[in-house]
């Protein structure tokens, strides 16, 4: 149960401050699925202030359930695979850790299918019978797929490091972005003067989906996020780090997103809310470079967000033999079974499709997750036995059945909404519309169920220990480490 990459960081490697932290998520931010995100709501009809103030809603939202979760691995220095012992068991960690892993690939091969259409576009431009071939965007695409994985297996800190270089020259390409759409339609008055084309019910069944589908987007991280705040400086430094970087990112380069697309509709009579539509209509010079931003936003979303859960996962279910690189191989390969070109087919696809769909199940898993280690254990579990295979984390034969009956609750309280405004059940009429799309996203249902299961579930668990246990054995861990000292497995054992 133990290898070089989930065993307990030690003090030396606690050497992420804020500014590497905000750096990671600018560079997770500035990603052609935000601006698709936000540039679909262009699409579904909204104003560009109600689009940003959907985007820096759900943002914050999200980003509450994230900074709970980062806690856990600031303080214990833990992988989310290692975490998840905690409330699913040894055995039954697989469970949450597999399917961060699922909806982790999906967003790989979705920002795979970004940045291979971006190289296939500069192909087109440089060679001319490039788009002449039947295959030239299967073959682009094969190839950018090719080189994140090759960049994903170079590990976490590589992971960081590339964030740090990506972040100014996305901004960069963001703003003369953001310039080339206020210039080419004569200022901001055509753009933020566009009105809304949705009101009354009609834009609160658009906005509360949307809102939804922002927090899905990110439901994600708000389950691994201990891959990273494990190598936090100290508590302060990841929640300053994260907490102004990431809403008020999304925010403005979703306005980014808003403002361009909105120049597209006035442009050329549609909102184009694929970039790399927007970027094919370009003069080749122009086409070369924004694609080179674009692949490189592309790299730096997958590598940084989509690569470091599921490679954890795959290891945790053979530390002995499975490493972070193999692990990110076998994502690669899981990214291509998501089908992210039938995902990227259209904007409804996008939101209500897919992020709404995964949202809902990742939902049950973040809210175990937040009252496992908050209300159930009030934040004291005993480090090593998380690496004992038959420890009081073991449950029943590796299985904690108290988690698995929270996560079906989360799930069933989801599924119910959206069957009561399905069969438009009679507390729901005269709403049936918005209620229909609030259970779309069922994030939110999904999340309060298994919360509130697990909670009460777990309150005759022998696996949670007392304040004095809990002072003991950081008393006499406390003292046998030292900032230099390399963790071991002889070293836990001895612990």
């Amino acid at each position: 149960m133990w290898n070089e990459d989930l065993r307990p960081c030690s003090l030396a490697e606690h050497s992420w401050h804020s500014g590497k932290f905000a750096s990671l998520w600018i560079g997770m931010c500035i990603c052609l699925p935000t601006y698709s995100l936000a540039a679909s709501m262009i699409a579904l009809g909204m104003n560009w202030w109600e689009s940003v103030a959907t985007i820096l809603c759900g943002s914050a939202i999200v980003m509450a359930a994230i900074l709970l979760v980062s806690h856990a691995g600031t303080k214990f220095g833990i992988p989310y695979p290692v975490f998840a012992r905690l409330w699913f068991g040894t055995r039954g960690a697989h469970v949450p850790a597999l399917a961060r892993a699922v909806i982790a690939a999906g967003w790989f091969g979705i920002n795979s299918w970004f940045g291979g259409q971006a190289l296939d576009a500069i192909l087109g431009h440089l060679i001319r019978s490039w788009s002449s071939n039947g295959w030239h965007l299967g073959v682009a695409f094969s190839a950018f797929w090719f080189i994140n994985v090759i960049v994903a297996t170079r590990g976490p800190q590589a992971i960081g490091r590339l964030a740090q270089v990506s972040a100014p020259t996305l901004a960069i390409g963001a703003i003369a972005l953001f310039a080339w759409a206020v210039h080419a339609v004569g200022g901001f008055g055509p753009l933020l003067a566009r009105p809304a084309a949705i009101h009354g019910v009609a834009f609160w069944s658009g906005f509360l989906p949307s809102v939804v589908g922002v927090i899905a987007f990110w439901a994600t991280m708000a389950l691994n996020i201990p891959d990273y705040t494990r190598y936090a400086v100290s508590q302060r430094s990841q929640v300053r780090g994260q907490i102004f970087a990431m809403p008020l990112t999304m925010a403005l380069f979703s306005f980014v997103g808003i403002v361009v697309t909105s120049a597209t509709v006035a442009l050329f009579g549609t909102a184009l809310w694929n970039p790399v539509a927007l970027i094919v209509k370009f003069p080749t010079p122009v086409v070369v470079i924004a694609g080179i931003v674009v692949i490189l936003s592309s790299v730096t979303i997958n590598v940084g967000a989509n690569v470091m859960a599921p490679a954890r996962a795959f290891e945790n279910l053979w530390p002995k033999r499975i490493t972070f690189a193999w692990g990110a191989v076998m994502t690669g390969l899981l990214s291509l079974l998501m089908q992210p070109w039938y995902v990227l087919s259209s904007f409804t696809n996008y939101i209500f499709l897919w992020l709404g769909a995964y949202g809902a199940m990742l939902g049950a898993f973040d809210g175990i997750a937040i009252a496992d280690y908050w209300l159930v254990r009030k934040r004291r579990l005993d480090l090593a036995q998380l690496y004992a295979p038959r420890g009081i984390y073991a449950y029943a034969r590796g299985v904690n059945p108290r988690a698995i009956a929270a996560l079906i609750a989360g799930w069933t309280l989801a599924v119910l909404g959206t069957m009561a405004a399905s069969m438009h059940a009679p507390w729901a009429r005269g709403w049936s519309g918005l209620f229909t799309r609030l259970s779309a996203g069922g994030w939110v249902l999904s999340l309060f169920g298994g919360l509130a299961a697990y909670a009460l579930l777990m309150q005759g668990s022998r696996s949670r220990i007392s304040q004095e246990e809990y002072d003991a054995i950081t008393a006499s861990e406390t003292a046998a480490i030292h900032p230099k000292v390399t963790w071991s497995a002889s070293a836990v054992d001895a612990t």
